[in-house]
Order: structure tokens, then C-alpha cells, then sequence
């Protein structure tokens, strides 16, 4: 298998069961993210194989080709297993095949790691060197232990201020959660939000303003994409032409926009450790237990469905703490 980009043409004999795949997907709601990865993967079993249909093969080929990215490949053991899933879901999902158990597939290495944190001091140095909304998204990651997409698809009604509470909806594995809204944040968020309301009201204007609708509910309520509530709290400065609905609208922030500028944020701070804004969410869950705050309390804010995931970030386990208030507002 070679490494030059795949071009759809390559398997123009299979373009219904493609449009299947994508059909299926979009019923069960999947992201367009993980649409066009298990697509692309898809592909690459289809021409691994010598274009053959994929309802000619089975966990033979399944196994073969899963062993080809983990000997031929060094793929890692999430690449992997996103592959993995990719195909499964094919068989399973679409063409109706349950594949038995795969036990010949030559397993990529899964390194234990780790998480990067940083300490108080550093989030600080960091933070201090961003301004702006990557500061106000910044400072969410860490202050209330979002991830980057989770923060980017935050919609303006998801933000409760008299509560001080952020409602994460669909966040990892289709689960809502809530967490705090830090207190030093309600006032820079507020006033960035006043900011998005005009943006909104210049789209309107204009005969734009409608904004994606999750789970098929522009259907179920034709008018609620316009609404104030419904849109983005942190948009993309420009409008773009959506891949699935070919409207005009204006989707949210890019995260590689913040990736950057995190990135440059560390770099001036002097850091030697490889932060990404990931690593906001790492040094919450972190300093919360290294505060004296329950792990099952962080376990929830985090959104872990199970408890081990959230040991690996400290020893320091079952100290108590009733109330939590979030690690940015003791800086």
C-alpha cells in the first residue's frame, strides 16, 4: 500500500456502497469528522484488497489488512483501531455481516504514557501570553476541564450564568455532562458574547444567520438555526459553504486556529514541555485531586465513563472536598 492521497476515481465500481456507508452514518449521527475517516479507511481496505467489494471478502481480509498497518505500516494501536472500527462498522452496519472474533491480527504496540501537565505557574506563563478569544477558549479548557472540540461546539444556550454551569452536549461517546463555568470568566464571556450576538445580527441581515442543526431538529423546528440561542459561542470569523447541506452558514472556529496558537503561547513561555490545548484539560483533572476534590466528583466533570481513566492523572485519591470551585480561580 503506497502513501499517495486516495482518489474516490480509484474505486468508481463501489460508489453505492460508499453513498450507503455515508447514508447510515448520517442517520445515526455521526460527525462529519468521523464520516469522512471511516470512509477514507474504507477505501484503503477496498484497494488493499484489489478493489474487491467488500461483500466478497471477510475477516480474513479484515485480519490481513489490520496486520499490514501494524508490521508492513508501524501504524500506531489507536490508528489501528480506528481502522478497525472503520471496517467493522462496514460489515456490520451496512452490509449486515457479523465478522467473528478477529484473533490473527498482529496488534500495534499501544505505548502507556503518561498525560503532559502543567503546573499552576505554567498554565499562568501560558495563559498570560494569549489574549483575545484564544485566551477566553483557553482559559474554558482549563478552568473547566472542556475538550477543544466540546468548547468549539459550545452553543450559546449550553452557558447557564446564574448557575455558573456549562452543559456539554454529545461530548465523547454521545454523552452530555455539566460542568462549572469558572467565576473569573462569566464577566470576558459575557462580553465576548455580546460580540457573536452582533456577528449574528450582520448574518441575518445579510440572509445568512442559520446555523447547523444537531440530530435532524431543522427539520423538526424550521426557524430554530436562526436563533440566538442556538448558535455558536465561539464561530468562525468566516462564512463557509457546509459539505453536507451546501448552505452557506457560519460554522465554528477552526481548532487547528487554537492548536497554533497554543503552540506559539507555549514557545514564548518559554516551556519545554509539549503542551497542546489538550493539556488544559489534563492539569484540571490534576490539580483538582492534588486540591483535595473526590475522584469520582472529577471523574463526572470529565465526563470518564469509567473511573481507571481518571486515576492515571494523580495518586493523590479520595481526599474529599464538598463545593467544587474551579483551579482557575485560585491562580
Amino acid at each position: 500500500m503506497t502513501n499517495t492521497p486516495i482518489n474516490t476515481e480509484q474505486i468508481i465500481q463501489q460508489p453505492r456502497l460508499l453513498e450507503q456507508v455515508v447514508a447510515k452514518m448520517r442517520v445515526k449521527h455521526y460527525s462529519l469528522r468521523t464520516e469522512k475517516t471511516y470512509l477514507d479507511w474504507i477505501k484503503r481496505y477496498i484497494l488493499h484488497n484489489g478493489k474487491r467489494h467488500p461483500k466478497d471478502m471477510g475477516v480474513v481480509e479484515v485480519e490481513a489488512f489490520l496486520t499490514h498497518l501494524a508490521v508492513a505500516r508501524n501504524v500506531s494501536a489507536s490508528t489501528q483501531n480506528q481502522a478497525k472500527s472503520a471496517i467493522l462498522y462496514l460489515y456490520k452496519e451496512v452490509l449486515g455481516v457479523d465478522l467473528p472474533w478477529l484473533d490473527n491480527v498482529t496488534q500495534a504496540k499501544a505505548p502507556k504514557r503518561l498525560p503532559v501537565v502543567l503546573t499552576q505557574a505554567e498554565v499562568q506563563a501560558v495563559l498570560s501570553r494569549l489574549d483575545g478569544t484564544m485566551w477566553l477558549i483557553a482559559s474554558l479548557l482549563y478552568g473547566s476541564g472542556l475538550r477543544i472540540m466540546e468548547t468549539l461546539r459550545l452553543r450559546v444556550k449550553d452557558v447557564d450564568f446564574a448557575r455558573r454551569e456549562i452543559l456539554v452536549r454529545e461530548g465523547k461517546g454521545f454523552k452530555d455532562r455539566v460542568t462549572m463555568l469558572p467565576v473569573s470568566l462569566v464577566e470576558p464571556l459575557k462580553s465576548h458574547l455580546l460580540k457573536v450576538q452582533a456577528l449574528h445580527k450582520d448574518d441575518l441581515s445579510t440572509g445568512h444567520g442559520e446555523v447547523f442543526m444537531p440530530m435532524a431538529l431543522d427539520r423538526k423546528y424550521p426557524s430554530a438555526g436562526k436563533d440566538w440561542s442556538w448558535q455558536y459561542c465561539f464561530p468562525s470569523i468566516k462564512l463557509s459553504v457546509d459539505p453536507r447541506s451546501k448552505m452557506v452558514r457560519r460554522h465554528h472556529a477552526d481548532e487547528k486556529t487554537v492548536q497554533r496558537a497554543v503552540k506559539r503561547a507555549v514557545n514564548l513561555a518559554g516551556l519545554t514541555k509539549l503542551a497542546t490545548p489538550h493539556t488544559f484539560r489534563h492539569s484540571f483533572a490534576t490539580h483538582l485531586l492534588e486540591g483535595g476534590y473526590d475522584i469520582r466528583t472529577v471523574q463526572e466533570l470529565l465526563g470518564h465513563s469509567d473511573v481507571a481513566t481518571t486515576m492515571i492523572y494523580t495518586h493523590v485519591l479520595n481526599k474529599g472536598g464538598r463545593g467544587v470551585s474551579s483551579p482557575l480561580d485560585v491562580l
